[in-house]
């Protein structure tokens, strides 16, 4: 028996930014229900697995895809952006194309096909923000980088001078930013980093709890909590400032 080969589009940056066909389902079920947790349910996804989606692309595009007033699992309002209906339109678009184009190759291949197959790389960093670098400022050995994601809002990163020059980074270049959740800290600790926001997710289990904080640009940042954390027992809707030193923070380009 041999199966019929089928074709899946899914658009990256470099390996960070994975969009397919599962998150644009899910960006269309928002624009017609008007709510995260609706079109959770719709997707067949958990309400979570839907916010970590729609928080992952509003930080990974140049602007924010869905527009959201926080409402948990009962339901907030929520709305595709103009850019976000863009993105949709131009998935569809490109997913006509990659179907009919591979209907003509799938004609000409036979067991070859499957050396058209790539990996993608992965990170485990919970947080990959993109953004613009904005200055890069070196003594020769160490530099410190800007990276501008809008709105007021930036980042330093502290990478060696010999990164610089091997991911070829210079002011206006884009670039994305990994961030481990474990080392986002809440309204504590004398990071270089300090980005004010509001928590409008938790997730708690009896050792750890997992709080997304919504900044301005459309962006988000997850951290990860322990119970002596003084930040443990912040409720949703509690404005903190998130702080993250600048040695933390890890660039990566396309």
């Amino acid at each position: 028996m041999t199966d019929d080969f089928s074709a899946s589009l899914i658009l990256k940056r470099g390996g960070l930014a994975r969009v397919g066909l599962e998150r644009i389902a899910l960006l269309e079920a928002i624009a017609r229900l008007g709510s995260i947790s609706a079109a959770a349910k719709e997707a067949g996804l958990s309400y979570k697995g839907a916010w970590d989606g729609v928080q992952a692309l509003n930080n990974l595009f140049d602007a924010p895809l869905v527009s959201a007033a926080p409402g948990g699992r009962s339901g907030g309002a929520a709305q595709v952006t103009a850019r976000g209906q863009a993105v949709i339109r131009a998935f569809r678009a490109a997913e006509r194309e990659v179907g009919a184009a591979f209907a003509r190759l799938e004609a000409d291949l036979s067991r070859d096909a499957d050396l058209l197959w790539s990996l993608g790389l992965r990170t485990s960093a919970r947080n990959a923000l993109r953004g613009v670098i904005e200055a890069i400022e070196s003594d020769g050995v160490t530099a410190r980088v800007t990276l501008w994601l809008g709105e007021g809002l930036a980042l330093r990163a502290s990478i060696t001078q010999r990164s610089v020059e091997d991911l070829a980074l210079a002011p206006g270049r884009p670039a994305v930013a990994l961030i481990k959740s474990s080392f986002v800290r809440l309204n504590v600790g004398d990071g270089d980093n300090r980005l004010p926001g509001e928590i409008v997710d938790r997730e708690a289990g009896e050792t750890s709890a997992e709080v997304t904080v919504a900044l301005s640009a459309g962006k988000s940042l997850v951290a990860t909590l322990r119970p002596d954390d003084p930040a443990w027992s912040l409720p949703v809707g509690a404005r903190v400032e998130a702080r993250i030193a600048a040695s933390d923070v890890i660039l990566a380009v396309d």
